[in-house]
């Protein structure tokens, strides 16, 4: 987001100014000495009225995630059904995403390099985090609507952007060569990793890198020594990717990128959520994923009107897996021990070879201009996509052809005022073949969009509000029943917050950022959660509160909070009313820690979940204690060196988070060693 990277400069150019002006003074013999900022792990995003959260490479690096989900797992309105590994694992972003039935409901995008990815609905098979933290630089998490119409329709949970290291981020931008090695091993499982990165750069405007990366682990156990079902993995990885400057003024970049993750899986369970018992039995699984992405952009110098980016982009998912004979509990002759015929086979849909493929062209243009006392920064763009799925038992196969058009202006009104008004149309034509080899088709469209507004006091206080509307176009899981075809979701989402954002406030070099959102999300028209029950969910009202703050001293003291408190409601067809089954619980995190310069960070970081209940059954609340320092020598001969020590679950503590399906990891020590060369 643009405006967000822009907001960030200013503050920090406002910053080097205030550190620079006591050198000014000394130049005329008035030198009162160097004041250092404090700084704290996770920067709130105060410059924005869009819900958002930035993961950068240093956090990313102190986590010692080993999944997508780990990592974000600590943003307010987050949740996650299960995490620890890359497959039986979603992503739930304000109580909408993956739940245990599905790995997505279609409400949450995920983009990697501008690419969308992941599958569409699979029945028990979660596979929205099927990639390696290694290979990124960046996450972007935006929550809810308002800020989505960029990137799609239908997105009531949110948006996770994912974007893969540079070979500049090992080079310094400079000509020449690095090699980056990291290695990690972690106690529960017996995982290790390795991550290898070479990054050239034969000139300044001309870079490449290549990674592998491979990470693996044994079973893990929770925190009462059990085993947890379906935790182990092996995953190796690798991204290639280049970037080219030319033209004159360097007005011209080609880029390109292009990873690739993949797993085997042996007599493992079909339910990767492992909420069915041995009722399907066991698979071998083989799971690929790919992403590649070509762009050109043109930015020429001196003409506000045209920062022109271009991407083609392509992802491909498949997943082949066949019945392991013997292993379902449901195999047998008469009397049958599940009570009807077992297939001798296996499930149909347990032997299902599964295949989605994204192929996305999207061309967008940022202008800049004004009229009269407005400041514009227009974004607007074209997109034209085609997702095939490959027909298998309970994922019907098809095409679905779109085409979108987008624009989102972020209008200045003087220095205090912003108003950013957001429109999406787009278009779905779904062809498929039935059954009975006959052709159908479904043609649909929306028009959706959005406003958000925020104001900014000179005292440091800023007020926001914001309005969005979508619609989730119907999707080729539900072609069999054609009721369901025609039949968009609809989703608008009011919010409102406040935010400040201040140095020296309780003292010389201090930094305080705070931030609240509120928000009220209401579905209806509901098609996703058909069939999960009876009688089916037919409406959403979800309210909540997300909290974000951050403190830090010139000493090194630092400390950074969020919270995320929520309620759901939803409606049935019978006109029932009950708690929404997927909202998140009420969750807070606290880290505290201390940096020594540049070379020692230490930090506790405790998080708390209250206990939740759904149809009478409990889930206990927890805290979890997670202890972390990191140690970057500024000489010697480990100079350029990184040693991080993590605990995880430090208490050793058994719960199970609220909508996972599978027990936590009890204790948890990590290790990591990292040097670019």
């Amino acid at each position: 987001m643009p405006s967000v990277r822009r907001g960030a400069l200013l503050r920090a150019s406002t910053a080097l100014a205030f550190i620079a002006a006591p050198a000014a003074h000394a130049q005329e013999g008035d030198f009162i000495g160097t004041i250092t900022l404090g700084e704290s792990k996770r920067e709130v995003q105060t410059q924005t009225a869009t819900p958002l959260t930035v993961i950068d490479q240093r956090e990313i690096d102190d986590r010692q995630a080993g999944t997508i989900a780990e990592l974000i797992d600590s943003v307010p309105g987050v949740a996650l059904v299960n995490g620890s590994t890359p497959s039986g694992s979603g992503i739930n972003i304000r109580g909408f995403g993956a739940n245990g039935t599905f790995g997505t409901d279609q409400k949450v995008k995920i983009l990697v390099d501008g690419a969308t990815v992941g599958a569409e609905e699979i029945y028990r098979v979660g596979t929205q985090l099927f990639t390696d933290p290694s290979l990124y630089r960046e996450v972007e998490v935006i929550r809810g609507t308002v800020g989505s119409f960029e990137y799609g329709t239908g997105i009531v949970g949110g948006v996770v952007r994912l974007e893969t290291k540079d070979a500049a981020d090992f080079t310094g931008g400079a000509p020449g060569l690095a090699f980056d090695q990291t290695l990690d091993v972690w106690s529960n499982g017996g995982g290790f990793a390795s991550s290898s990165i070479l990054a050239w750069q034969p000139t300044e405007r001309a870079e490449f890198l290549l990674n592998y990366s491979w990470r693996e682990q044994d079973t893990q156990e929770d925190g009462a020594g059990n085993e947890i079902g379906n935790s182990a993995y092996a995953l190796p990885s690798w991204l290639a990717k280049g970037r080219l400057t030319f033209g004159d003024d360097d007005a011209h970049t080609l880029s390109f990128s292009y990873s690739e993750t993949t797993s085997a899986e042996r007599d493992v369970p079909y339910d990767t959520f492992v909420v069915t018992g041995d009722v399907f039995g066991n698979v071998d699984r083989d799971i690929v994923s790919q992403t590649a992405t070509l762009s050109y952009g043109y930015n020429p110098a001196g003409n506000d009107l045209i920062d022109l980016d271009v991407t083609l982009s392509y992802a491909n998912q498949e997943i082949e897996q066949e019945y392991v004979p013997g292993s379902s509990t449901c195999a047998g002759g008469p009397p049958f021990p599940c009570g009807f015929p077992f297939p001798p086979g296996g499930f149909p849909t347990v032997n299902a070879d599964l295949q989605f493929e994204t192929t996305k062209l999207t061309a967008k243009n940022t202008a800049f201009f004004t009229t009269g006392a407005v400041s514009h920064e227009l974004r607007a763009g074209v997109e034209l996509i085609r997702r095939e799925r490959l027909d298998a038992a309970s994922a019907p196969g098809g095409t679905d052809d779109r085409v979108a058009v987008f624009a989102v202006n972020e209008m200045s009104v003087g220095p205090n005022l912003t108003i950013t008004p957001a429109l999406r149309y787009e278009t779905s034509s779904i062809e498929a073949e039935l059954n009975d080899g006959s052709r159908v088709t479904y043609d649909n469209d929306a028009l959706v969009g959005g406003v958000s507004a925020r104001y900014a006091f000179d005292s440091g206080v800023s007020v926001f509000a914001s309005g969005a509307y979508t619609e989730n176009l119907p999707i080729l899981d539900d072609l069999e029943t054609p009721e369901l075809m025609e039949q968009p979701e609809k989703a608008r989402t009011w919010e409102a917050g406040v935010a400040y954002d201040a140095l020296d406030v309780f003292g010389k070099g201090d930094a305080l950022a705070l931030k609240a959102t509120a928000y009220d999300t209401f579905l209806w028209d509901v098609t996703s959660y058909q069939g999960l029950g009876t009688p089916d969910v037919t409406e959403v009202d979800l309210q909540g509160l997300e909290l974000e703050a951050s403190y830090a001293m010139a000493s090194g003291l630092y400390l950074d909070l969020n919270a995320n408190l929520v309620s759901g409601e939803e409606t049935l067809s019978d006109g029932s009313t009950g708690e929404w089954r997927n909202a998140p619980a009420d969750t807070a995190r606290l880290t505290l820690g201390k940096r020594f310069g540049d070379e020692l960070d230490l930090s506790w970081e405790v998080a708390a979940a209250r206990g939740e209940t759904f149809e009478g059954a409990r889930t206990p609340g927890y805290a979890v204690h997670n202890l972390r320092a990191t140690w970057a020598p500024q000489g010697g001969w480990l100079e350029g060196a990184e040693l991080r020590l993590g605990i995880e679950n430090a208490g050793d503590r058994e719960y199970t988070p609220y909508l996972a399906t599978r027990p936590a990891p009890g204790r948890n020590v990590k290790l990591t060693l990292s040097k670019t060369f």
